[in-house]
C-alpha cells in the first residue's frame, strides 16, 4: 500500500503527462493548481482532496451517478470533490480528472470508466 506521499505523487505525475497540462504549486489556496489552455480544470489541496471543474452536464451526471461529491465552495463554477485515499481511488480519479481535461482542452469522446462513491465514502467499481 502506497502511503499518502507516494499517491500524491503518482497523482501528480498522472495529471501532468495529460497533453498540453502546467501546474502551477502553491497558487493561492491550492497546494497544486493544474492549467490546461490557461484555463486551471482542477486542484489539490492537501494529499489527494481533488477539486475538478467540469462541465455543468458532466457536473450534474457525475453528481447523480454518485461519482464524486459536490464542492463545498464553488459547485456553481462546475466544481466537484474527489478524494484519493488509497490506490484503488486513483482510476475513479482520473476519470474524473480525464473528463475535465478533454473539456477544457476542447476534445471530444475521451474514454470513462465505471466508478461510484458509496454512502460510507468507499470507491466502488462498476462491471
Amino acid at each position: 500500500m502506497k502511503s499518502r506521499i507516494e499517491l500524491h505523487q503518482e497523482l501528480r505525475q498522472r495529471i501532468l503527462h495529460l497533453s498540453g497540462v502546467t501546474e502551477r504549486q502553491n497558487a493561492g489556496i491550492h497546494e497544486d493548481a493544474f492549467f490546461v489552455r490557461g484555463k486551471m480544470f482542477m486542484h489539490i489541496h492537501g494529499h489527494g482532496h481533488c477539486d475538478i471543474r467540469l462541465s455543468k452536464g458532466d457536473q450534474e451526471r457525475v453528481l447523480a451517478e454518485g461519482k464524486a461529491r459536490a464542492h463545498r465552495w464553488a459547485p456553481e463554477a462546475g466544481y466537484v470533490t474527489f478524494i484519493v485515499n488509497n490506490d484503488e481511488d486513483l482510476e475513479p480519479a482520473i476519470d474524473l480528472i480525464r473528463m475535465s481535461h478533454a473539456h477544457f482542452a476542447g476534445k471530444q469522446g475521451v474514454p470513462r470508466m465505471e466508478h461510484a462513491i458509496d454512502p460510507t465514502g468507499t470507491v466502488v467499481t462498476r462491471s
